[in-house]
């Protein structure tokens, strides 16, 4: 598959390769992800100002319109050039659920701090002991005038250090892993009784763990019904997550061909070693497979077709085992010079292992995938 995109998609394609070309090099971003924050105010705003925080979003709401589909593209030139800052966490996560679910007085009120870059969001969805079922809630939450009064913890929440707002899981009824009874709600980051303890990923962002005792939280949509949310919300991760991926791999590959062209062994360059040409061959092709893979699912979620879910998670699982084997194939042929800090290969085999354990690793989504069909 190759998408012909249209003049407007070409233009913003280029305006983000120039953008991150310019002012996001591989030694920009160990600056960024070295700093105290973790990643970089001044590029948010710059991403702002160009209008990829606008993009994806509905022109009701104040956006550009662009969908799913911008979202793609701009995630594929991020996964490129290892963007740390959290526009999946802020834009795809927290403002698809709120354009999808809030009402139109909270759609008016937080959607267009997001698109001017002055307000970072993040999910917090995960609990220990949930293995990617987004039903696994034990968080609580119960009606307190107005509001909620939410109690329970979250883990390994993304962006989470970052955040102005969280949007938090939680059980209004049922038991943990029942379908019904799952609300979300919009939650100040300084709320009395919420804490948060901090900490680095593998891959350079900043994640944490959150505590919640009696915190207050405004309702998200409509109780109980939070689910459909979520999984709606899950697929066009994916989505973006696997356009980031495909980008990945793709840098990846240049550069394990221009070594090989470089890299001198017994005299010789890698690259007349029959034996690695034909590895790098079998990373190009993983690449094109995962590339024509992950544009039909978005073409699917821009679409709304029916079964898009059970083709996310086999793209998922694809385009995991894709990019973890150009991974791997990358930092072999580099040496023990691919894994040092130094080099960016190691950097993205690190980023690629991180997108491959977000809402579900391969193994989890080819048994989804399994699930799904049986269940049609």
């Amino acid at each position: 598959m190759d998408i012909q995109f249209t003049e407007e998609q070409e233009l913003l394609r280029s305006s983000v390769q120039r953008l991150l070309r310019d002012q996001y090099d591989f030694d920009a971003r160990r600056k960024i992800i070295a700093s105290e924050d973790g990643f970089s105010r001044k590029h948010w705003a710059a991403f702002a100002e160009l209008g990829l925080l606008a993009a994806p979003f509905s022109e009701d709401v104040g956006g550009l319109g662009g969908g799913v589909l911008s979202t793609m593209i701009i995630m594929q030139e991020f996964g490129r050039h290892l963007v740390v800052e959290p526009f999946v966490e802020t834009v795809v996560l927290a403002g698809g659920v709120i354009e999808q679910a809030g009402s139109e007085g909270q759609k008016q009120s937080f959607i267009p701090d997001i698109i001017a870059g002055s307000k970072i969001w993040a999910l917090a969805w995960t609990e220990k002991g949930s293995r990617f079922d987004l039903a696994a809630v034990t968080t609580t939450a119960r009606r307190d005038g107005e509001d909620y009064v939410l109690t329970g913890d979250k883990t390994a929440v993304l962006a989470a250090p970052w955040a102005d707002y969280l949007i938090v899981s939680a059980r209004t009824s049922g038991h943990r892993h029942d379908r019904g009874g799952v609300s979300l709600f919009v939650v100040d980051r300084r709320a009395a009784n919420l804490h948060l303890q901090g900490f680095k990923t593998i891959d350079g962002r900043r994640a944490a763990e959150v505590s919640l005792r009696d915190v207050r939280g405004q309702l998200l949509g409509r109780e109980g019904e939070g689910m459909a949310v979520l999984e709606a919300c899950r697929d066009r991760a994916i989505g973006a997550l696997c356009a980031e991926a495909v980008g990945a791999m793709e840098e990846l590959n240049s550069a394990t061909l221009e070594y090989s062209k470089t890299r001198k062994q017994f005299g010789v360059t890698l690259g007349t070693f029959q034996v690695l040409q034909h590895r790098m061959v079998d990373m190009f092709i993983a690449h094109q497979e995962a590339l024509s893979l992950m544009q039909h699912l978005n073409l699917s979620l821009g679409a709304s077709e029916a079964g898009v879910s059970r083709l996310a998670s086999g793209a998922k699982s694809k385009i995991g085992y894709a990019g973890k084997f150009v991974a791997d194939q990358a930092v072999q042929l580099h040496g023990g010079m691919g894994m040092t800090d130094e080099l960016d290969v190691g950097h993205y085999f690190k980023r690629i292992s991180s997108i491959n354990i977000q809402f579900g690793d391969p193994a989890y989504h080819v048994l989804r995938y399994a699930q799904l069909d049986t269940a049609a």
